[in-house]
């Protein structure tokens, strides 16, 4: 059944993507027509975009945006939409697999399905799939092949960064070493080839110091709500490749931003030392927890974002004993009020109408929820006395049964 429902699912996608079909709002193909193909002839020369604004990713991003190659008899768009699909059912079969291996649970794979449906065409039209497909392959080679999980995290970071998270719940010991070691040698190894054999891959790194703050993220809740009320008087325009607001008091919101991230992953390093009860659940749902504190706390947050969210959040639902059920769900909830903000309702968000603040409070709101939630729940079934969760009780006693004790 759940296959049955992504082949339906995906097919509307696809054909509202090939313009057969019609999906209300702002059209989210642009992107893959115009700029993505823009860099995919100029990565064709072995040099990266440098000197393009819209051009903030890591170097071995290059192969999402040249992959289309692959299929030379199609056009560059519809290539990429065909690719980042089977991108999708490939994350698809590997949650199908992981419920097997624990009790036929498809609970997993339905949120998936039914997330990315949700999200809409958007979710094929960006290569985000494409990286949570190298996340989860990560977390799923993790407990028996750790290198080959490192391995896949740091080549999932040298496309869009975030990957490396997903070894934050490692096993301690030799685990953590394989894992971590395999890790960093891939990332130095794959970086080297990529500095001698092209041009500018990491000039993205110094082009990004001037950003504002994305109009989308919780940063910008605060400047919505004023300018709406007219004690506000900056400007929201597309600055570095999406919608910032620009004006009084935007640096220093930026660096509130950035400084809740430094202390939100102090947290996770505190977890790590604190933390005494290791698994394969606990490797996931310390990945999840991770990822939602990147996201929420970042000063832009893209839709799309919500991919991530959607794997990582999935591949917990394949474990019964998870402790992160009511985040997930949370999250799910996110993406209805995503698909709303982006495309659906984008004009009154960029112009901070009263619908369109009300949408992202929403949003911004249950991801903000959902992350004090998905720490509390992991802090307190691991680096606490392991207790279960009051929605995980009946299921959390085998686990923590078989658990490693770091």
């Amino acid at each position: 059944m759940p296959v049955l429902a992504w082949a339906v699912t995906r097919t509307a996608l696809l054909l509202t993507l090939f313009g057969a079909l019609h999906f209300p709002g702002d059209d989210v193909r642009p992107d893959v027509v115009v700029i993505y193909h823009g860099w995919y002839e100029r990565l064709l020369t072995g040099s990266f975009p440098a000197g393009d604004v819209t051009w903030q990713y890591p170097p071995a991003a290059a192969a999402a945006f040249l992959a289309p190659a692959l299929l030379p008899f199609l056009t560059y768009s519809h290539a990429f939409y065909l690719l980042a699909c089977a991108a999708d059912a490939t994350v698809l079969a590997m949650l199908l697999r992981a419920g097997r291996a624990n009790g036929r649970d498809l609970a997993g794979a339905w949120l998936w399905v039914a997330g990315v449906a949700v999200l809409g065409p958007l979710a094929l039209a960006r290569y985000d799939v494409m990286v949570t497909a190298l996340a989860v392959a990560a977390l799923l080679a993790a407990a028996r092949h750790p290198r080959v999980a490192g391995a896949l995290a740091g080549i999932g970071a040298l496309v869009k960064v975030w990957p490396i998270l997903v070894l934050a719940g490692a096993r301690p010991g030799r685990t953590t070493r394989r894992s971590w070691g395999a890790a960093l040698v891939t990332t130095v190894g794959v970086s080297s080839a990529f500095l001698a054999f092209t041009r500018g891959p990491f000039a993205f790194l110094t082009e990004q110091r001037q950003r504002g703050v994305e109009i989308e993220s919780l940063a910008a809740l605060p400047f919505h709500v004023l300018r709406w009320l007219g004690l506000w008087h900056g400007t929201s325009r597309l600055h570095y490749g999406s919608f910032e607001f620009l004006g009084p008091y935007v640096p220093t919101a930026a660096r509130i931003a950035l400084a809740g991230a430094v202390l939100a992953f102090c947290w996770l390093v505190w977890w790590r030392v604190r933390a005494r009860t290791f698994s394969d659940v606990v490797l996931y749902d310390a990945a999840f927890a991770a990822v939602l504190v990147f996201v929420t706390t970042s000063r832009v947050i893209s839709p799309q974002y919500l991919i991530w969210l959607l794997g990582l959040g999935a591949l917990c639902l394949t474990c019964r004993s998870t402790v992160q059920r009511r985040p997930v769900l949370l999250i799910l909830i996110a993406c209805f009020f995503t698909v709303l903000e982006f495309p659906i309702g984008f004009g009154p968000v960029v112009r901070s109408n009263l619908p369109g603040i009300v949408v992202l409070l929403i949003r911004d709101g249950l991801l903000l929820v959902a992350t004090v939630s998905s720490c509390r729940r992991l802090w307190r079934s691991t680096a606490s006395r392991p207790d279960a969760t009051p929605d995980d009780a009946a299921s959390s006693g085998a686990d923590y049964a078989v658990a490693h004790m770091g």
